[in-house]
């Protein structure tokens, strides 16, 4: 028996497959995961290709059968993020968006990965923001969604965390380690910064902050490593 579905998608991947068909990944609002074939999409008159363009968000119809791959009917583009697409750096970190979502989320992943994609291709879009900034804000709401946020309150003893102390970080326990007098790594200006991206839904609100790169680029490795140590990378 088979179903149709309808939903709001964004490619994660694209494999070609026989002469003109293509295999695809979406991420959905509505179904999580979808894979599916689009029969003759790399002919020239395909009337699926205008609406399933890589960094877009589409309006999709799919047949859903027995076997793990349904079948894509229709398509209708929504929003294309073409500003991406202009600038190298952009259009790497998009990918990597697409890939970190793709390995990090199950069938039935939840919609808020879809959301934290749009929001990320709509950020990268917007050449006002500093790219750099966007992937950093990305990678913090991609470690709270998979459950991985680092305790931003307390230090390791349950001691309220404090803008005089300085602190080094134990991945154990994903808390705050404070050191003697300004020994540590990280001060309050990084730690509210941790708070900032690690807490707001659009990357714009980071930019807005005075002097921005240098908390940004002194939690950067930190951010990083946490997702090497807790996410498929």
């Amino acid at each position: 028996m088979t179903r149709s579905i309808k939903a709001q998608g964004i490619i994660l991947t694209r494999t070609n497959f026989g002469e003109a068909d293509r295999i695809l990944m979406f991420i959905t609002a509505e179904h999580g995961k979808i894979k599916a074939i689009a029969k003759a999409v790399r002919k020239s008159q395909s009337k699926l290709a205008g609406g399933i363009e890589l960094f877009s968000v589409s309006h999709l119809t799919f047949i859903i059968g027995k076997g793990d791959i349904g079948t894509l009917i229709s398509t209708r583009l929504k929003k294309h993020y073409g500003n991406i697409v202009k600038d190298i750096d952009r259009a790497n970190m998009a990918y990597e968006f697409m890939r970190l979502i793709n390995k990090n989320t199950e069938e039935a992943a939840d919609s808020s990965y879809f959301h934290l994609l749009r929001q990320g291709l709509e950020s990268l879009d917007d050449l006002k923001l500093d790219s750099g900034l966007v992937g950093l804000w990305f990678q913090m709401q991609l470690l709270k969604l998979t459950g991985h946020a680092p305790n931003l309150h307390t230090d390791v003893k349950g001691a309220k965390l404090t803008d005089s102390a300085s602190y080094d970080f134990t991945h154990e326990g994903m808390h705050f380690v404070p050191r003697l007098a300004k020994e540590g790594a990280y001060h309050a200006n990084h730690i509210k910064f941790l708070r900032l991206g690690f807490g707001v839904s659009d990357p714009v609100v980071l930019q807005r902050v005075q002097d921005v790169q240098k908390p940004a680029e002194a939690t950067r490795p930190l951010v990083h490593s946490m997702l090497q140590s807790f996410l498929r990378t």
